[in-house]
C-alpha cells in the first residue's frame, strides 16, 4: 500500500487547528498591511468552498484564478482544492486572446478576477457566461463579490476528503516557445515533493516567506504557498513593483526566491549608491566590512535570510560570486512545471556556483541522447491535458524528457548548458548552442541581457542591451571595451561558435514588449520577430560592434 503523505489542505486545516491566532498571510493594500490568521483564512476559506459548492461546481470542474500575488490568491487556491475542483492558475501578464484560449481549452466554469493592472483589458478575454468571482481588496463590476458569498454561507466543517490521485490543478507553462501547454498534477505529486524538498531543509519551521513572482508559476507556488503551508509559516505579499524594495525590506523574509533578473536589479541598486571600487575598498577593511556587509543586507531585506534561491534562467556565477561577498550566498535551483520543481537545488553548504546542485531525495536523473537531462521521480505530471501524443514523447522509459543539454560531474552536481531546442546551426552547416556563449558574455558585468542568434547566418551574432553601470561611460568607451569583450569571449569558443557582432539595442527585454515570459526567460522567437529583418543587414556590415539605437 502506497504510503500517504499529508496533502496541502490537510496541512492547511492542522495549522488552522494548532495555531489558529498565528499570522498566516499578511498584504500591504495602499500601503496598510491587511491581516489574515490562520483561523480568519480558514473560515474565509471554508465559506467560500462552500459557495463553489452551491452553485453546483465539485469533482472535476475546473476553476481557474486570474490575479497577481495577493492574499485571496491563496485563499481562492485552497478553498478550490476544498471544493473537491480543480484549479487552473493564470499569469496576470497574459493577453485577453490569451485567457480565452486556456479558459477554453481547458473547460473552466468559473473563475476568481483579482488584482490586475488592467482588469478591463485582460476580462475581454473571459466569456460572459462565465461565473467570475471578484476579490474584496480589487473589485471588478458584473461579479459576484467574495465578501458577499462568504458572508452568505457557511464554512464547510471538519477535514476535507480528497482524493491524493485526483487532478489536483492544470498548470499552462509560459511558454518559450510556441502555445502553453497544460501540464497536469494530482495532489499526491505535490505532497511528494514538498516532503522531498524538505527532507534537505529539515530546519524550516515558522519561517517567513516574502511573495512576489507570480504564484501561477511552479517554483513561487512550491516554494511560497506550499512551503508556507507544509513549515506553519508566514507570507507577506509585495504591493507592486514600486514598492517591492520597501515590501521586502519591511518583510525581511527568512526564505527568498529571485529569478536572476531581479538579483541583477538588486546588484544595480547597490552599486548606484556605493560603487564597485568603493565597495571593494570598504570590504577590504576587516572592521568596516562586517558593518558594511549587514548594511547592505538589512537595506535589501535580506537581515535575517535563512536560503536565498534563484532559478528559471541560468544566472551569472559573477553575480553569485559577487553577493557570496556580502554574505548572501544564492542557491541555484532548477526543476520544471513538468515536476513540480522538484528536481536539482544547491545546498546552503555546499553550493557549486555554475551548477544547479545536486538532485532532491527520490529523483534519478540520466543523460540521454544529446546529454538531455532526463529525471524520473512520483511529481512526474499526469502529462499535458488532451495532449496524448505530446504527453507520450515527453517520457522516455519513465523519464521526463527536459528538452535542457546538461552534464554531471564526480560528485553529482548538474551543470545546464542550454536548450536542445534553442541550438542552431549557421549557413556553414555548424550547430551552435547560444546559451554557452551567452554565458560567457555575460560574465564581465557589461551587458544586462543577450541573446545570440544566427540560423542561416554565416556567423553567430549577439544581440545585448547594456547594464546599468555601463550607460553612463562616453560612447567611445563603450565600443572599445564592447570590441574587447567579443575578442575575449571568441578566445574561448570554438571556431565555428564564434561571434561576428555585438548589436546593442537600447530598450531593456521586458514582459510588456513580449521579449520576456512571465518568469523573465528571454523568448527567442519574440526576439526574431522584432529584429529578425535586420539579421542580413547587420551581419554584413564591417563594424563589429554596432549601435542599434
Amino acid at each position: 500500500m502506497k504510503q500517504h503523505l499529508p496533502l496541502l489542505i490537510e496541512k492547511f486545516c492542522q495549522f488552522e487547528a494548532a495555531q489558529p491566532h498565528e499570522l498566516f498571510l499578511s498584504e500591504p493594500v495602499s500601503g496598510i498591511y491587511r491581516e489574515f490568521t490562520w483561523q480568519q483564512a480558514g473560515q474565509e476559506i471554508r465559506s467560500m468552498a462552500a459557495a463553489i459548492r452551491s452553485m453546483g461546481f465539485g469533482q472535476g470542474d475546473k476553476i481557474a484564478i486570474l490575479s497577481k500575488n495577493c492574499a485571496h490568491w491563496v485563499l481562492s487556491d485552497l478553498a478550490i482544492t476544498m471544493a473537491g475542483c480543480i484549479g487552473v492558475p493564470l499569469y496576470p501578464n497574459i493577453t485577453p486572446e490569451a485567457v480565452r484560449e486556456i479558459i477554453d481549452h481547458s473547460e473552466t466554469k468559473a473563475i476568481f478576477i483579482g488584482k490586475l493592472d488592467n482588469p478591463a483589458y485582460l476580462r475581454q478575454g473571459v466569456p460572459d457566461d462565465l461565473i467570475q468571482i471578484t476579490f474584496p481588496f480589487y473589485p471588478n463590476e458584473g461579479c459576484l463579490n467574495w465578501d458577499d458569498l462568504v458572508a452568505n454561507h457557511a464554512p464547510l466543517e471538519g477535514d476535507p476528503k480528497v482524493d491524493p490521485e485526483a487532478l489536483a490543478c492544470i498548470v499552462y507553462t509560459s511558454g518559450t516557445t510556441g502555445q502553453p501547454k497544460g501540464v497536469m498534477h494530482n495532489h499526491a505529486a505535490t505532497a511528494y515533493a514538498v516532503d522531498a524538498f524538505l527532507q534537505s531543509y529539515t530546519h524550516l519551521h515558522k519561517e517567513t516567506f516574502f511573495s512576489y513572482l507570480p504564484l501561477c508559476h511552479v517554483a513561487e507556488r512550491m516554494l511560497v504557498e506550499c512551503g508556507a503551508i507544509f513549515t506553519g509559516s508566514k507570507i507577506y505579499f509585495v504591493e507592486s513593483m514600486d514598492t517591492f524594495a520597501a515590501n521586502l525590506a519591511h518583510t525581511q523574509p527568512t526564505i527568498f526566491l529571485a529569478v536572476p533578473r531581479i538579483w541583477e536589479k538588486l546588484q544595480e541598486g547597490i552599486l548606484k549608491k556605493i560603487p564597485q571600487q568603493k565597495l571593494n575598498r570598504l570590504l577590504s577593511i576587516p572592521i568596516v566590512s562586517s558593518l558594511i556587509k549587514s548594511g547592505i543586507r538589512k537595506k535589501l531585506g535580506l537581515s535575517r535570510y535563512k536560503h536565498a534561491f534563484t532559478g528559471a534562467s541560468p544566472i551569472n556565477p559573477a553575480l553569485l560570486f559577487w553577493f557570496q561577498r556580502l554574505g548572501i550566498i544564492i542557491q541555484e535551483a532548477y526543476g520544471m512545471t513538468e515536476n513540480l520543481a522538484l528536481s536539482h537545488s544547491n545546498r546552503k553548504e555546499s553550493v557549486k556556483f555554475g551548477t544547479v546542485g545536486t538532485s532532491y531525495p527520490g529523483v534519478i536523473v540520466r543523460l540521454g541522447k544529446d546529454n538531455e537531462v532526463q529525471v524520473k521521480s512520483p511529481a512526474s505530471m499526469l502529462g499535458y491535458y488532451k495532449e496524448p501524443e505530446l504527453t507520450a514523447a515527453s517520457f522516455e522509459d519513465g523519464y521526463l524528457k527536459t528538452g535542457d543539454e546538461g552534464s554531471i560531474d564526480a560528485e553529482g552536481f548538474l551543470t545546464i548548458t542550454g536548450r536542445i531546442k534553442d541550438q542552431f546551426k549557421t549557413s556553414k552547416g555548424k550547430y551552435v548552442m547560444p546559451a554557452i556563449i551567452e554565458s560567457k558574455l555575460l560574465q564581465a558585468g557589461m551587458l544586462s541581457q543577450v541573446c545570440v542568434i544566427g540560423s542561416g547566418l554565416p556567423n553567430a551574432m549577439a544581440i545585448c542591451t547594456l547594464a546599468e553601470s555601463v550607460k553612463s561611460e562616453p560612447a567611445e568607451q563603450q565600443t572599445s571595451a564592447l570590441q574587447q569583450l567579443l575578442e575575449q569571449t571568441n578566445s574561448q569558443l570554438e571556431h565555428h561558435e564564434r561571434l561576428s557582432k555585438v548589436i546593442v539595442v537600447g530598450e531593456e527585454w521586458t514582459i510588456s514588449n513580449g521579449l520576456l515570459t512571465p518568469t523573465l526567460k528571454i523568448k527567442r522567437k519574440a526576439v526574431d520577430a522584432s529584429f529578425g529583418d535586420q539579421y542580413i543587414p547587420w551581419s554584413q556590415e564591417e563594424k563589429q560592434v554596432i549601435w542599434a539605437q
